[in-house]
């Protein structure tokens, strides 16, 4: 079905604010601000989004760096969100050598799946919705989230534990990626993170006096293992029995970060504060929990080696995704009569400055296929459960999918330039340079926020859309059809 006038309107609104918003994208990127950290990057939607006349709720959820921003008091209730973390470690300016940005170290933050791009596509459908409601007296209520920390799955679980989902008819969840399509059936697996925190109160462990004179000093002590030790064991532990927690399939991951250590100076002193995070995702429940256990296990034991008190903060723990064919096939077609995004012309010329570079042949069509044709929901599906065993029903992860358990949802992506001679290796630096190139990233963005334009402009337009979409999300993942 061909879109609407009101749809088109919408598709053009996001064109019209394209040169503004090239720039308003190019200061976030600049900002490359890491997960919960975002303080210039929510101050710059925040005015943007009141500027513009919708009310917005700072902190929302009790979270420095969110927002919910709303038009509108009546009709269908749209969502949609931004999101604008970096993520730690890849720092790269726009340029043919591995470079940070100016004034900056090589592992500060920068963006890799450009989630710069993905908060202005939001930003721009959330406009361009409510302008062509205004231009043409339609009904409708649109919620922009903003959306922190979604490297660590952070603010989704939050807004939805918190109710502020509830209210919703339908959410649009849109990423930039390396191609131009929609989930179908395979969604995002579970999330869990926890912190685990290692403290030593007592400098002395065994409480046996070895010496009856202060003469022999306190570096001749023995002192408790302490903080650092029980961290590092933390990690080593994990490391031996992680083989154990489960099969080798179900593409199950477990990472750790380190957080912090409280020692300065490496002084025969029992150090008193460590903390080690660690993330895992599964596409089952009873993994999580599994992994979970073994890694409660895992700390109680170091604590008792290291003469050290842990204990344990979740950071987030996400549901995995829920798909919806009705809204995935109305969208689908609003991104087919759109096209894929276009990138010639400057870019063509960068990429093929990044290709010589890296010792390449330059080619005349330097980027991925993909990201230059749209990949149908089906097939796409497909191609990824070519890869799952037959159980399987999600795998990756992103917060997105709590939107999915209070609205039918819909989940798309929209593509940005990758070189086809790098491969599949997404995050290489020199993918990473065309982020902040306006010529490669601008048509990405503009693209994913047509689409969302044109789609919350349709169900408003489309009541029983809504319902057909609205009866099928009451169904389990496999009773779809």
């Amino acid at each position: 079905m061909p879109m609407s006038p009101l749809q088109k309107r919408a598709s053009d609104i996001v064109a019209e604010l394209t040169p503004a918003l090239s720039g308003f994208h190019k200061e976030i990127w600049s900002y490359s601000e890491s997960a919960w950290r975002e303080y210039r990057s929510v101050k710059l939607y925040v005015d943007a989004l009141r500027e513009e006349g919708f009310t917005v709720e700072e902190g929302s959820g009790d979270m420095p760096t969110a927002f919910h921003a709303t038009w509108g008091d009546e009709g269908p209730e749209i969502g949609m969100y931004a999101e604008y973390d970096a993520t730690p470690g890849y720092c790269q300016d726009v340029a043919t050598e591995r470079r940070p940005r100016e004034g900056l170290h090589q592992w500060a933050p920068g963006f890799t799946d450009a989630h710069s791009a993905l908060g202005v596509a939001a930003l721009a459908g959330a406009i361009a919705t409510k302008r062509t409601l205004q231009e043409s007296g339609k009904k409708g209520r649109i919620h922009l989230f903003g959306e922190p920390a979604e490297k660590v799955c952070g603010s989704k679980a939050v807004h939805a534990a918190k109710g502020y989902y509830d209210t919703l008819d339908a959410a649009i969840a849109y990423h930039p990626y390396w191609h131009n399509t929609a989930l179908w059936d395979i969604t995002n697996n579970l999330y869990w993170s926890a912190v685990f925190t290692f403290q030593c109160p007592e400098n002395e462990p065994w409480g046996v006096p070895f010496f009856e004179s202060n003469n022999v000093g306190a570096h001749n002590l023995v002192r408790s293992p302490g903080a650092i030790d029980a961290m590092t064991m933390m990690i080593q532990t994990t490391k031996v029995t992680k083989e154990n927690m489960f099969p080798s399939t179900g593409s199950w991951t477990l990472n750790e970060a380190i957080l912090g250590a409280s020692t300065a100076t490496a002084d025969n002193l029992a150090p008193r504060i460590t903390q080690i995070q660690f993330s895992w995702r599964s596409p089952l429940i009873d993994i999580q929990e599994q992994i979970l256990s073994i890694l409660k296990n895992n700390a109680r034991h170091v604590a008792g080696i290291t003469n050290t008190e842990v204990t344990m903060r979740w950071v987030t723990k996400t549901r995995p995704g829920l798909p919806n064919h009705t809204l995935t096939d109305a969208l689908y077609e609003n991104l087919s009569e759109l096209g894929a995004p276009v990138f010639d012309g400057k870019v063509v010329e960068f990429a093929n400055e990044l290709e010589t570079a890296l010792g390449l042949e330059p080619s005349e069509q330097p980027f991925l296929q993909e990201t230059m044709s749209l990949v149908t929901p089906q097939d796409n599906d497909a191609d990824v459960r070519f890869n799952l065993p037959p159980w399987q029903e999600c795998t990756g992860a992103d917060d997105y999918t709590e939107y999915s358990w209070h609205a039918p949802t819909v989940r798309f992506f929209t593509a940005r330039p990758f070189l086809n001679q790098l491969g599949i290796d997404l995050w290489h630096w020199a993918n990473n340079a065309l982020n902040g190139l306006p010529e490669a990233i601008d048509p990405c963005w503009e693209r994913g926020g047509q689409t969302i334009a044109a789609t919350a402009i349709q169900l408003i337009e489309q009541p029983e859309l809504i319902e057909a979409a609205s009866r099928r999300d009451v169904l389990g993942p496999g009773e779809l059809d």
